[in-house]
C-alpha cells in the first residue's frame, strides 16, 4: 500500500515538474523581447509583402491603334506625324505619355509606335504581337474609330466580331507577356466631332475626301435619315466601348480609362486644322494628359496626379 502511494506521489511530482517547465518556457518565449511570440504555421518565416497589380511608374511603353495614335493630321494634311502621338511622341507641345512617365531621353528608346492608320480592331492582334517582342512593360490601346468609321452604318463591325478580336488580342499579349499591363482608351465621340466640325467650310471638303463617311457624309443634312445615321454609328461607339470595358475588367493588369477620351469634349482648338476630326497637337496633348492621370492613378477612376 506504501508502494503505491509512493509511485502516485512520484508521478504527481513529475507531472508537476513538466507542466512548471512547460509555463516557464512559454513565459520565457513571450516575454523574449517587446512583441509576443509568433504562435501557427507562419512563426518560423515572415509574412511577403504584398505586390501592387498596377504599377505607376512602367520603365517602358509600346502604342497600338489607329491614326489617332499615329497623329494623323496633326502636323499637315492627310499624313501621319508620330512625332505628335499622345502615346509616344517627342514633341515638346505634345508631352506625349512615354515623355511624362519616362523623361526626354528614356522615351526616346523605350516607347514604340505599332499603331497604325486606318487599322480596325481586326488589326490590334498582330500589332500586339509586334509590340510584344519589345517586351514593354506598359502598352496602350486606342482602336475602335474605324470600325465605326466605314463607308455605311451597314459596313460596320458587328459587336460580336469586336469583342472577339479584342479578346483575341489580350490572349495574344498574355501568351507573350503575362505581366505587362494595359491602358485602354474608349473609342472617341465621333458624333461630337461632327457637331464640331461641320462649322467649318474647309473641314467639309476634306470630308468628302471619305473620312468617316458613315458619320460625316453629308455633314449638313438634318432630316430623318440623316439623323437615324448619326444615331447608329454613335450607339456602335457605345456598344464597343462597353466591351473594351468588360474584356478589360477581366484583366488584372488592365486599365480602361472609364470614357475619359469618350467623354472629352474636344473643341476646334483641339482638332486638326486640316480636317476638323483628328486631334490636333493641342487635342493630342489634352489625350497624353487624360493618360498620364490615369496611368499614375494608384487606383482606377481616381483622377491621378
Amino acid at each position: 500500500m506504501r508502494n503505491r502511494r509512493h509511485r502516485s506521489r512520484a508521478a504527481v511530482a513529475a507531472a508537476t515538474a513538466v507542466l512548471l517547465g512547460a509555463t516557464a518556457l512559454t513565459a520565457c518565449d513571450a516575454s523574449g523581447g517587446d512583441s509576443p511570440a509568433p504562435q501557427g504555421p507562419s512563426a518560423d518565416k515572415p509574412s511577403p509583402k504584398p505586390t501592387p497589380v498596377w504599377d505607376t511608374s512602367p520603365d517602358s511603353l509600346a502604342a497600338v491603334g489607329d491614326s489617332i495614335t499615329r497623329g494623323f493630321d496633326a502636323c499637315s494634311v492627310l499624313a501621319d506625324c508620330p512625332e505628335a502621338s499622345w502615346a509616344t511622341g517627342t514633341d515638346s507641345e505634345v508631352r506625349s505619355l512615354a515623355t511624362r512617365l519616362l523623361g526626354k531621353e528614356r522615351a526616346a528608346e523605350h516607347s514604340w509606335n505599332y499603331a497604325k492608320t486606318g487599322a480596325r480592331m481586326a488589326d490590334l492582334p498582330g500589332q500586339v504581337e509586334q509590340a510584344a517582342a519589345e517586351r514593354p512593360e506598359l502598352i496602350t490601346v486606342m482602336a475602335g474609330a474605324n470600325d465605326a468609321c466605314r463607308p455605311s452604318v451597314a459596313s460596320m463591325t458587328p459587336v460580336g466580331e469586336f469583342r472577339a478580336d479584342f479578346e483575341k488580342a489580350m490572349r495574344t499579349l498574355r501568351r507573350e507577356l503575362p505581366k505587362t499591363q494595359v491602358y485602354v482608351t474608349s473609342v472617341p465621340d465621333l458624333k461630337r466631332l461632327w457637331s464640331q466640325g461641320r462649322t467649318n467650310a474647309l473641314g467639309k471638303q476634306i470630308w468628302k475626301l471619305g473620312i468617316c463617311s458613315s458619320m460625316l457624309a453629308d455633314p449638313d443634312a438634318r432630316d430623318a435619315a440623316a439623323t437615324e445615321r448619326r444615331a447608329g454609328v454613335q450607339n456602335r461607339v457605345v456598344a464597343y466601348n462597353d466591351v473594351l470595358k468588360d474584356v478589360c475588367a477581366k484583366d488584372l493588369r488592365c486599365r480602361y480609362d472609364g470614357g475619359a477620351v469618350f467623354d472629352y469634349r474636344f473643341d476646334g482648338d483641339q482638332l486638326s486644322h486640316w480636317d476638323w476630326f483628328h486631334p490636333s497637337k493641342d487635342g493630342q496633348s489634352r489625350l497624353a494628359e487624360l493618360a498620364y492621370r490615369q496611368v499614375k492613378a494608384k487606383n482606377p477612376g481616381d483622377p491621378g496626379t
